[in-house]
């Protein structure tokens, strides 16, 4: 095993193998024990319809109700949000997965306004924005919805980073990259797939293709383009499996530039960067 392949295992927590079951245990517990520890009522997620929030979702709704049967306080609740710019295109996938989980309640905030709020008032400034960095402002248009959504109500907001997204930095800094609490951090994508089958979701909902969705000019573009390697690739590398040395360069040159997505905010003690 090559060595970075080593320490990035290490890093991210991965296990080669893992029980479907005593994770999901795992990750309920954590979400209810997180809950009691800080007095907090509520978990709030802003759900896609994909795989990872789907997951996560569920492992929410799971902890809420299980909260309330022990502690026979409704005030224990899972806040699934949904979030479109305009019209999404795949709106059917994101309310099944709701349907799926049974979400408390659903909040829909519609970010566009927002979003195009911002683009023009800082493009008033002769500053020139792209695609690219409009998608990025979708994305931290989302999280401020959820962390208002959760100030409102007593809660906390859910994150839906995983070891497979985490290696890559596959995530808007301060946009889907900011949460208070993660419960599948530790999980590749196919191990986030064997918990989903083992909770009975939908097929469809964890075998599509996945896509952050937020460019304009290449839309519904999959992660896997984006990249420029394949997740099984990126679970095998974590999981210790030998795999290509191509598709090994690719993660690591990702882990590398992005390392900064994973750290907090930089200070004079800090030398990962230099």
């Amino acid at each position: 095993m090559r060595e970075l392949q080593q320490q990035i295992i290490a890093a991210l927590k991965v296990k080669p193998q893992i029980d479907p079951e005593a994770e999901i245990r795992r990750s309920v517990d954590f979400l209810k024990a997180y809950l009691q520890k800080t007095g907090l009522k509520t978990l709030v997620l802003g759900i896609s319809g994909g795989q990872d929030s789907t997951l996560a979702g569920k492992l929410c709704e799971l902890a809420a109700t299980e909260l309330r049967a022990e502690t026979k306080n409704d005030a224990y609740q899972f806040i699934a949000v949904r979030l479109p710019y305009g019209t999404q295109a795949d709106e059917s996938d994101a309310m099944d997965a709701i349907a799926f989980m049974k979400a408390d309640r659903v909040d829909r905030v519609d970010i566009q306004a927002a979003t195009d709020a911002t683009v023009a008032a800082v493009a008033a400034n002769q500053e020139t924005i792209s695609d690219f960095n409009k998608g990025n402002i979708k994305a931290r248009q989302r999280m401020i919805a959820q962390f208002t959504i959760a100030g409102a109500n007593q809660g906390v907001v859910v994150g839906t980073d995983h070891a497979a997204e985490a290696v890559t930095g596959f995530y808007t800094k301060f946009g889907d990259g900011a949460a208070d609490i993660t419960p599948i951090w530790r999980l590749n994508k196919r191990q986030g797939k064997q918990l989903l089958e083992v909770l009975h979701a939908p097929k469809h909902l964890y075998t599509k293709v996945p896509t952050a969705d937020l460019e304009e000019d290449r839309p519904a573009l999959p992660d896997e383009v984006a990249l420029g390697v394949h997740y099984d690739d990126i679970d095998d590398y974590l999981e210790g499996k030998p795999v290509s040395d191509k598709a090994a360069s690719t993660i690591e040159s990702w882990y590398l530039k992005t390392q900064h997505k994973r750290h907090l905010p930089v200070t004079v003690f800090d030398t990962f960067w230099k």
